[in-house]
């Protein structure tokens, strides 16, 4: 059992560094309860590292000192203890004297004072409610929230503090599992082995750009180099993970703890590929006009994201209704700029090509699946921002949502890098040098 509570707390601790959206809702409480593991992270955390401080040469008291100004300032607690006595409240109910609107008013004044300024609307709203019974149950859903923005204010206060001890604690504990079982690095071994193999000699692309797709400089700059790094090995090793096989189970050991979050990415990056794909192929029948209006352009992808999100397992379903949709926003599109509406032959191509993207070998499809990868690749190497400034023809109309997708995958494999490096660095040493380079690569470190 305490192994098992030390994997949920190191699981809880590492999502909160690779995650940065990372928060809490409001939830009904119970020892077991996430909220309450991560308060106990939290607190733990924040009383190691105060120790760390006041055994440090010469201490450090920069969070005794904020200890003692929260103490200072919680005298709020003792004016709320004075009149929440619950043995008092006792008494004065037993003789009906419990004044339940005078008690109402009070922690009213009390909240005022203590929720964060965000609840104040929430506060403010409470004051209007005349029903005691309504009153109360609102003052418990407000105190509910106040009670996760102090959770959440928490966690983005530790967060610097675990992200300088998550690497060392992931490592070793990761470490600990290897010396029991020293086959553990077998499925990454494979992994990155598979990897070497497709950097020496990558595969050839699936079908040429079509003319709306116009290449970038970025292209280039991720074509194949003639000198094998391990950067570049692992990199794509990265990148082989967002198209893996659901059932094939030799899934890297060094990854597992973030096999859920990928597969949220891969699902992402398919949605992406599609919404592309279809913007990319009705584009080229809307004339010029259509294609530059910001307003246009967004409509057409919000109801294609609410159409894929509904029939997420029935795609030729879901093209269906998308393309119905799409082809009457253009027609009345056209109609207020009084542009002449599509012809039955231009409805029928644009209804096909839609459906079309259906299919994995769709060449549309491949094409804006691979400059998706691309850019994904430019995260890890060159980072998020240098990656938008260089978008891949076809991908630019969806450049907001690359952008929270980049920033997420890039942070979970920055973090996975730090704490597995060395593994790493072990391995394709062996895997893209000869034992007598690995010696002569030792000997020059």
């Amino acid at each position: 059992m305490e192994a098992v509570n030390g994997v949920s707390k190191m699981s809880i601790a590492h999502e909160i560094v690779v995650n940065q959206d990372f928060h809490m809702e409001e939830m009904d409480l119970s020892p077991d309860s996430l909220e309450s593991k991560i308060k106990e992270t939290m607190h733990n955390a924040f009383w190691d590292h105060l120790r760390e401080q006041l055994t440090a040469t010469p201490p450090d008291y920069t969070y005794v000192l904020q200890l003692l100004k929260e103490i200072k300032e919680s005298r709020l607690k003792s004016q709320i203890e004075e009149v929440m006595d619950v043995e008092l409240l006792k008494q004065e109910a037993d003789h009906g004297a419990l004044d339940v609107s005078h008690l109402s008013t009070y922690i009213l004044s009390m909240m005022t004072m203590l929720c964060a300024p965000v609840r104040d609307e929430e506060v403010q709203k409470l004051e209007s409610i005349a029903d005691p019974v309504q009153l109360l149950r609102e003052i418990f859903h407000v105190l509910g929230l106040m009670k996760m923005d102090m959770v959440n204010f928490t966690i983005q206060s530790i967060r610097p503090h675990l992200q300088e001890h998550s690497i060392q604690y992931e490592r070793a504990k990761f470490q600990e599992l290897l010396q029991r079982m020293p086959n553990f690095l077998d499925h990454t071994t494979k992994w990155l082995s598979q990897a070497a193999a497709e950097v020496v000699t990558p595969p050839p692309p699936s079908c040429d750009p079509p003319e709306q797709i116009i290449s970038s400089p970025a292209d280039e700059t991720m074509k194949g180099n003639a000198i094998i790094s391990p950067s570049m090995v692992l990199n794509q090793g990265y990148m082989n993970l967002l198209h893996w096989d659901p059932d094939n189970e030799e899934f890297p050991e060094t990854v597992m703890m973030d096999r859920t979050r990928l597969q949220e990415i891969q699902f992402q990056l398919n949605q992406l590929t599609i919404l592309a794909s279809v913007l990319l192929v009705t584009n080229s029948y809307c004339g010029p006009k259509l294609p530059s209006s910001p307003q246009f352009v967004d409509r057409l992808k919000q109801i294609i994201k609410v159409l894929l999100e509904g029939n997420q397992s029935r795609l030729n379903e879901a093209l269906l209704s998308i393309s119905d949709q799409v082809l009457q926003e253009i027609q009345q599109a056209l109609t207020d700029l009084n542009l002449p509406a599509l012809s039955k032959d231009n409805v029928a191509s644009l209804s096909g090509q839609i459906h079309s993207v259906a299919k994995e070998d769709n060449c549309v499809r491949s094409i804006i699946d691979q400059r998706i990868r691309l850019f994904l690749k430019g995260c890890l190497i060159r980072g998020v921002q240098p990656s938008l400034r260089d978008l891949p023809g076809g991908i630019t109309a969806i450049e907001e949502e690359l952008a929270e997708m980049g920033q997420r995958f890039s942070c979970l494999i920055l973090h996975n890098q730090q704490v597995f490096g060395p593994y790493y660095a072990d391995i394709l040493k062996k895997v893209l040098f000869s034992p007598q380079e690995s010696e002569v690569s030792m000997d020059s470190t």
